[in-house]
């Protein structure tokens, strides 16, 4: 087994010990008790009887696996944690800059500017893969499978800070105190309604994935080339900068991303080490 294996089955025991014990709260619980099992049980074949598939689905199955997992969290949250902390996050907020940075932010809103930091926010999941696509096109399959086990272990982090700080964001949670609607351009609108699409009503606010992987991904670019690092650092930038102005995060949450993100750096290298050479 390969690290990132170990991290994931790990984190399916994780949920699957959830599950056990909210499971007369957790609505098709024994479906998702039944979908981890399964997920797992083809992961262990894949290794055990290597096929024509086993070569790619190593190293890829982690992008559905974690996909899976990010979508069931709008599912478990709720009856396991009813109470959201919206309230806490943006008392945090105010209580540390004096004022909402979301409504703050307003003076400065500009439908060019909106059009572009949306766009940014949108592109998150496909800058995240490029490394990896790039990567696996440079042949560097080691530098592959660790950049797969510190993303995997990126996103499992997140989903556990959701588990355990649910929130929706203020983009919710302070709308009434916002004087004037975000307004972009051609692609706003159907960017911001094809995301509300995709992440359903997700509790996804703390602390900020975007900040936290996008952070990652950019450290990580500069084991493809020098230059790749430094496009990606406006990038970065600019991404933080989106998840407030386009009112998805409290800034208290871009601190716990980023602090995330130092934090799985600093020890995802040990870590990693440890859990492959264990085989």
């Amino acid at each position: 087994m390969w690290a990132v294996d170990k991290m994931l089955l790990a984190y399916f025991a994780f949920i699957s010990a959830l599950l056990l014990g909210w499971w007369h709260q957790v609505p098709d619980a024994a479906a998702l008790l039944g979908a981890h099992v399964a997920a797992a049980a083809l992961l262990v074949l894949e290794i055990k009887f290597p096929n024509r598939t086993t070569w790619a689905f190593r190293h890829w199955y982690p992008l559905p696996y974690v996909a899976a997992c990010y979508k069931e969290m709008a599912i478990l949250i709720p009856p396991i944690h009813p109470h959201d902390a919206d309230a806490w996050l943006a008392g945090i907020d105010f209580r540390f800059w004096g004022v909402h940075p979301t409504v703050w932010l307003e003076r400065f809103q500009n439908p060019a500017l909106t059009e572009y930091l949306q766009v940014i926010y949108t592109a998150f999941i496909p800058a995240v893969l490029m490394v990896a696509l790039l990567l696996w096109r440079a042949r560097h399959y080691g530098e592959f499978q660790y950049y797969a086990f510190l993303i995997a272990g990126g996103f499992l982090a997140s989903y556990v800070g959701y588990l355990l700080v649910p929130a929706r964001g203020p983009r919710f949670s302070l709308a009434n105190l916002q004087h004037i609607p975000l307004q972009g351009g051609w692609l706003f609108h159907s960017m911001q309604q094809g995301l509300d699409k995709l992440e359903s009503a997700h509790y996804d606010c703390f602390p900020s994935g975007h900040t936290e992987l996008t952070i990652l991904a950019w450290w990580r670019s500069r084991k493809i080339s020098n230059r790749l690092f430094w496009i990606y650092f406006p990038y970065t930038l600019s991404i933080i900068f989106a998840t407030v102005y386009l009112r998805y995060h409290y800034s208290v949450d871009l601190l716990a991303g980023a602090a995330l993100a130092v934090g799985l750096l600093v020890a995802a290298p040990c870590l990693f080490r440890k859990l492959q050479e264990r085989g």
